[in-house]
């Protein structure tokens, strides 16, 4: 009790570094339960996804079990009796949810059953039936007429129901009896009598227990009672049974990732145990299938978000680990004095130990709250620190989160410990002389491991430009973004990082021999000081470069997804809307195969609610002439130019100069036509040059002149087809019309549904509708979307807040330490605004250059490493529009202001600390604090 007092005492003594560890501890352990609980949710979205699509007419979570006689066997009722109560009282509880269906059903081979009553009128007629029980036929079904069949034998004969249209169908009636010929285990055949008791009709043909012995088997059905069927049928009579079967409907709906394995595991051994209970018992229909391709699904989409939060959990540990040493640093003289007054370094190290466990403990508590906050801000990302309120996935507590969160936190508790080693063993007087030997070479530099990290990023950036790893998995026919991607390239800047600050100390080297004498005492005393402690800056400096430089690659990275997989969504369609119209066609009395086509009212388009602008885009395939010889075939779209300029999209660094001027050029004559710049290369083709193009369906010539050559043209691909642009009113001058399509552009939030509805009462019939904003929204609400997404954006917020902590902690900690040095130099002379304009360039030559450095790597790492998501990856198979890099100028002056809020505290930092700065108090004899 006494050492927890003590604790906690020592804890409010050092309260400002209690708590940033506090904080350290609980991002690492929030971030870390936030995957899994992410995860966890989107789990139960796909589920509800995959339970809204039928396979085969049958609920997703489908399981058929069916035992199928061997021949001549005799029927182990006991094993048939036992494998029956195993799948009704026991599966359920062994898959653990609830089942929406159940159904099982017991029945003979199928026999040509004869009227026993022929002789006294009743029907002649032969037909196949099947002598089976079915469970909860009373739920299911409606007597019509007669009534419900007895157990066991009634004067001989066993009493069954049959559905109304069967007896009608086959001109039976009530109280009709039926001779049903069977074979028993000797494989002589025995006849049964079957008098039918009653008719029925099915309640809901619809419902789950007839999924798989639907309304079809039931017409071709004798049904008895249960007991009839076992009892008497098989037991007394030893009759053989064909076959029995089992069909469950699980619901799915509350499954989690945790769930998984367990019932992966009970599926994959529900043949074996079916077997040991009644021979020649098989899944026929299972849905484990399905399950290994959520659990896949769910541990790629773990990995690559814990690949993606890898460097932002490890900044979140050097943190944690800066501020101990810190920290530690402060209480030197403390642990010195309790190493010399007997205590073991083992006592002391497990002093601390239990204050970290303690804050660890703590932090877990208070980041399951956090952990929830976060999940809940990856699933509502549509981009990088972009947020929208949709739907909310559903999270929750899981026992990964539990798992992945005790992990986080004790890899934070041996990163708080783990400098304790280094002070516990050392009396006061090494305390003293490890003081006098503070500025030795880093580890790092000294076993050049900078320059290792270094060569592991180039061999990585090598392997990648080459192919051997892959950045984009395309083998289940969806890209999916590899985690190497982001981490090769974190991996590039912290080396990077290392080596530039291998090189900062020859720099400063290099500035005082060139400058000299020349430089004012301010910039000396700053220089001087850097060049004497410069490893003393590393940890907040390299901290710094991480931030900045992940920030810029992270940023750069989503947006260069984001953006470039737009355009190639927007550049497909061509608008918003692609509409195709029901063109009303006459045929040609001498051909067949020609059409005349009636064009439907294009008025109504423009009057729709919610549409900015509408144009008419016909396309068609025609074969090219120049000179009068051939130059192959070729994608011709008409247009009308003014129309068209408001409704399509348009990327203006595809073109020379702006699309606009190619739309005039087209106006400028009617017989303009615009073509691609592969063909014109070519032919040589130049402006003013004619052309003849042959259209329709009898290759009706039209004469064109050349206005403009264009790379790029919205829908239209150079490389797998050339493509002409003419006016469409000069077209439909020359030839028959041919169907256009309708393109739209719609108003911000705008529905297509009001649209349709409003086209329909305007009597015009849509064939086919293509939207672009529901494809891009339904690629920005996909689970590995979102989450990238979010995990940049949580990340780049959560190094930013560290980086501001820990740089804000550091300089606390360093003016502290230099308060004797500070109060000589103001002894000495200097004023106050000396020393704030010495540390003030100090900050700047440190924090600047950090800042410049990230910027830097951070650039250089995008465009060393982004391309490699062009061309078959994440962009689809037609990387057109070409690639492009992405910096978003919000993002950087977000960078901006983080930086200048972080140089603004630390000014106002050291600015508080000098004005309460006593020289009295400050030069004293004593130990340094």
């Amino acid at each position: 009790m006494r050492i927890i007092v003590y604790l906690l005492m020592k804890m409010w003594q050092n309260r400002w570094f209690t708590l940033s560890t506090l904080l350290g501890l609980t991002v690492a352990a929030a971030f870390a339960m936030s995957i899994p609980m992410y995860a966890d949710g989107t789990l139960k979205r796909l589920v509800a996804k995959s339970l809204q699509e039928e396979t085969k007419g049958l609920p997703a979570a489908s399981l058929y079990m069916k035992f199928q006689s061997g021949g001549g066997d005799d029927t182990d009722l006991e094993g048939l009796a036992e494998a029956d109560r195993w799948i009704r009282e026991e599966l359920p509880g062994r898959i653990g949810f609830p089942a929406e269906g159940f159904s099982s059903r017991m029945s003979l081979p199928m026999s040509t059953v004869r009227s026993a009553d022929a002789k006294a009128g009743g029907s002649s007629r032969l037909v196949r039936m099947e002598l089976a029980a079915q469970s909860g036929s009373t739920d299911f079904i409606d007597l019509t007429e007669g009534k419900m069949p007895r157990d066991g034998m009634q004067d001989g004969a066993a009493e069954a129901l049959v559905p109304s249209e069967t007896l009608s169908r086959n001109g039976w009636k009530v109280g009709d009896s039926f001779y049903y010929d069977s074979k028993n285990a000797d494989g002589k055949t025995k006849r049964l009598t079957v008098r039918i008791t009653g008719a029925y009709k099915l309640k809901d043909e619809s419902d789950l227990s007839l999924a798989i012995d639907g309304k079809e088997k039931l017409d071709e059905t004798l049904l008895v009672n249960r007991a009839t069927m076992v009892d008497t049928i098989l037991k007394d009579n030893k009759l053989v049974l064909d076959s029995a079967g089992w069909f469950y409907a699980f619901d799915l709906k509350d499954i989690r990732i945790s769930d998984l394995s367990s019932i992966i595991g009970e599926l994959g051994r529900l043949e074996i145990n079916l077997h040991q209970k009644l021979e020649n018992t098989k899944v026929n229909l299972s849905f484990i299938d399905m399950l290994y391709e959520f659990n896949r699904q769910s541990l790629l989409l773990q990995a690559m978000l814990f690949a993606l939060a890898a460097p932002v959990l490890a900044m979140v540990l050097y943190f944690i680990t800066l501020n101990a040493q810190q920290s530690l640093a402060r209480q030197r003289g403390e642990i010195s004095v309790l190493h010399s007054r007997g205590a073991s370094p083992k006592q002391i190290t497990l002093l601390y130990v239990i204050e970290a466990g303690i804050l660890g403990v703590v932090a877990l508590l208070i980041g399951l709250g956090i952990a929830w906050l976060m999940a809940k801000t990856i699933g509502s990302s549509s981009g990088f620190l972009s947020f929208v309120g949709r739907k909310s996935i559903p999270v929750g507590f899981n026992e990964q989160s539990w798992l992945f969160g005790i992990g986080a936190t004790v890899l934070a508790v041996v990163a708080t410990t783990a400098p304790i080693r280094g002070y516990a063993g050392a009396s006061i007087v090494e305390h003293t002389q490890q003081r006098a030997h503070h500025d030795r070479k880093p580890l790092w530099q000294r076993l050049y491991l900078d320059v290792a990290l270094f060569g592991a990023a180039g061999a990585g950036w090598y392997l990648l430009n080459i192919g051997q790893i892959p950045s984009v998995d395309q083998s289940e026919g969806v890209a999916q973004i590899q985690p190497v991607i982001f981490v090769v390239p974190a991996l590039f800047i912290f080396a990077a990082g290392l080596l530039c600050l291998r090189v900062f100390p020859l720099l400063l080297r290099c500035w005082n021999a060139l400058m000299k004498n020349r430089m004012p005492v301010t910039m000396y005393l700053t220089m001087t000081q850097l060049s004497r402690s410069a490893f003393t800056f590393y940890p907040i400096m390299i901290l710094l470069v991480l931030t900045i430089g992940l920030g810029v690659y992270n940023s750069s990275a989503a947006r260069t997804m984001d953006v470039n997989a737009s355009d190639r969504t927007n550049y497909q369609y061509g608008s918003d809307i692609v509409l195709k119209a029901a063109w009303e066609g006459v045929q040609d009395e001498e051909d067949q195969n020609k059409t005349y086509y009636n064009e439907p009212s294009f008025g109504a388009y423009s009057m729709l609610e919610g549409v900015e602008a509408v144009a008419r885009v016909m396309k068609s395939s025609v074969k090219a002439e120049i000179s009068g010889k051939s130059a192959g075939s070729g994608q011709l779209i008409g247009i009308d130019n003014v129309d068209f300029a408001k409704t399509a999209w348009f990327r203006e660094d595809l073109f020379p100069i702006h699309p606009y001027h190619y739309l005039d050029a087209l106006g400028t004559t009617e017989q303009a036509v615009l073509i691609s710049d592969s063909f014109a290369e070519r032919y040589g083709l130049k402006e003013g040059d004619p052309i003849r193009l042959s259209i329709g369906y009898d290759n009706e010539p039209v004469e064109l002149v050349v206005v403009a050559i264009v790379p790029y043209w919205p829908s239209l691909y150079p490389d797998e087809s050339p493509f002409f642009i003419a006016n469409l009113d000069y077209l439909y001058q020359q030839i028959e019309k041919i169907p256009y399509d309708v393109w739209l552009k719609m108003k911000d939030g705008a529905k297509l549904d009001p649209v349709l509805d409003k086209l329909a009462d305007s009597g015009i019939a849509i064939t086919q509708v293509d939207d672009a904003r529901a494809e891009l929204s339904q690629r920005r609400n996909h689970p590995a979307q979102g989450g990238v997404f979010g995990i940049l954006s949580l990340g780049f917020l959560i190094s930013l807040l560290v980086s501001q902590l820990g740089y804000l902690i550091f300089w606390f900690f360093t003016l502290s330490r230099r308060v004797v040095q500070l109060g000589i130099l103001r002894a000495m002379g200097l004023s106050r605004g000396q020393l704030t304009g010495m540390l003030l360039l100090e900050q700047l030559l440190t924090t600047g250059l950090s800042v410049a450095a990230g910027l830097g790597l951070g650039s250089i790492a995008s465009r060393l490493f982004l391309p490699f998501l062009q061309g078959g990856s994440v962009e689809g198979t037609r990387q057109v529009p070409p690639f492009r890099i992405v910096f978003e100028a919000e993002d950087m002056l977000k960078l901006y202001m983080a930086t200048g809020v972080m140089l603004t505290a630390g000014a106002c930092l050291l600015i508080l600390q000098l004005r309460r700065l006593r020289i009295t108090q400050a030069v004293k004899l004593g130990e340094e604090r």
